[in-house]
């Protein structure tokens, strides 16, 4: 059974840093593609990036320059570094993957991070 715990999440100043963890468990193929979503209270999730089996990356614009996402396969996972952070990037963070046997997206519970004075 696929299982994603997510940490490393919390309060930080604007401008401060933080690294998200997704650990996993349960998966015995190659993943095609992991994500990391936010999703702000009171609205749905978004986008913030992504990393291909191939090592390739996206990331939204919003979080393009200050944001890194990087797996370690040998414990099985997957970071989301986050530098100069702003208010607006208050959110919880769940990170995922499209099961390609299930046909369904895989997600964690979530992390929170705010970012406040």
């Amino acid at each position: 059974q696929v299982q994603l715990v997510e940490s490393g999440g919390g309060w930080v100043q604007p401008g401060g840093s933080l690294r998200l963890s997704c650990a996993s468990s349960g998966i015995d193929f190659t993943v095609p593609a992991w994500y990391w979503y936010r999703q702000p209270t009171g609205s749905q999730g978004d986008w913030v990036a992504q990393l291909y089996a191939s090592g390739g990356t996206l990331y939204a614009d919003s979080v393009e320059g200050r944001f890194t996402i990087s797996r370690d396969n040998v414990n099985n996972m997957v970071y989301l570094e986050m530098n100069n952070l702003t208010p607006e990037d208050t959110a919880l963070y769940y990170c995922g993957f499209d099961n390609p046997h299930t046909r369904s997206f895989e997600r964690g519970q979530g992390t929170q991070v705010t970012v406040s004075t």
